[in-house]
């Protein structure tokens, strides 16, 4: 069993079910085919732009080969989502630990998962003997504070955080400042997740960014959005307007486990480019998997399925 299956386990029978009404007694790729992996791709959030990409480059093999079997479509399906979630093969590393502090600036909603994730991060980097500073920036929900402190006292990290409405800015510069007096190797920075105004948003970010590189010129290193992949397009919503807000570098997606909407993951990595780090296909705490494309295409579309 590969390590994404059971985040995509939904997803993937739900993807065969659809295609195998239209396979049954087939050998060969054809119109009806072609359809029904469109409408399997659409029903896994995938997205109109990314799935259509997907269907021309299979017609495009078809019309080339001729002849292309159900085991080669499975085969081109993987291939084709392994290039759109990213052409280097290079694995992906946690965090550059020869920049130290590494600043990490977490950006998401509120619900998809944000402060859970920093969590788990903050449990696998501790456990690889990493020193870890929480900063507990999200200062408008009490809720956020309270659990990012239970994570801190869990893992043995350090958290930094100030009382309920505090600035946020002051709480992320407290916490990169705490950081380098304590040669910390990672600062974990918790964000506020509210896009009701996008412009006040902007303005909170840019404001945490702008205090981060008083300390750490070259920082923030990283802004990590969280997505629920569970909520399908409502994702993408939150992938745009984040995008427009700050500086995205790169993505975590949560919550997988309990949908049948995982090519969302596909449809957010080719329509905005974000490099996809992690995949959260659990509750436990060691669920947080860094991504491996190649291998979450294998996972997404297993052949046992059709077999």
């Amino acid at each position: 069993m590969g390590i994404f299956d059971k985040g995509v386990q939904k997803t993937n029978m739900n993807f065969f079910q659809r295609l195998g009404r239209a396979i049954v007694g087939k050998s060969r790729v054809d119109d009806d085919v072609l359809d029904a992996v469109e409408e399997a791709l659409l029903g896994s959030d995938m997205g109109v732009d990314t799935t259509l990409k997907i269907i021309d480059n299979i017609e495009d093999r078809v019309e080339r080969d001729k002849y292309v079997s159900m085991d080669e479509l499975v085969d081109i399906i993987r291939d084709e989502i392994a290039k759109l979630l990213g052409e280097d093969d290079t694995p992906v590393q946690a965090f550059d630990f020869s920049k130290k502090p590494y600043v990490v600036l977490v950006v998401g909603v509120n619900g998809v998962g944000k402060t859970t994730t920093i969590g788990k991060l903050a449990s696998m980097l501790v456990a690889q003997g990493k020193k870890v500073v929480l900063g507990a920036a999200d200062t408008f929900r009490a809720a956020a504070v309270e659990q990012l402190t239970i994570w801190a006292e869990r893992t043995g990290a350090s958290i930094v955080k100030q009382p309920m409405g505090a600035d946020p800015a002051s709480v992320a510069f407290d916490a990169v400042k705490s950081a380098v007096a304590k040669e910390a190797d990672v600062v974990l920075i918790d964000t506020a997740g509210r896009l009701h105004n996008r412009v006040d948003l902007m303005n909170e970010l840019t404001k945490i960014r702008n205090v981060i590189k008083r300390i750490v010129p070259d920082g923030p290193h990283e802004v990590l959005l969280v997505l629920d992949g569970s909520t399908g397009q409502n994702a993408f919503i939150q992938a745009r307007e984040f995008s427009k807000a700050t500086d995205v570098t790169s993505m975590a997606v949560t919550k997988l486990d309990g949908s049948a909407k995982g090519g969302v993951v596909v449809g957010i990595a080719d329509q905005f480019k974000f490099p996809i780090k992690y995949i959260g296909i659990g509750e436990g705490v060691d669920d947080l998997k860094l991504f491996d494309r190649r291998e979450f295409a294998q996972s997404l579309f297993s052949k046992d399925d059709i077999e």
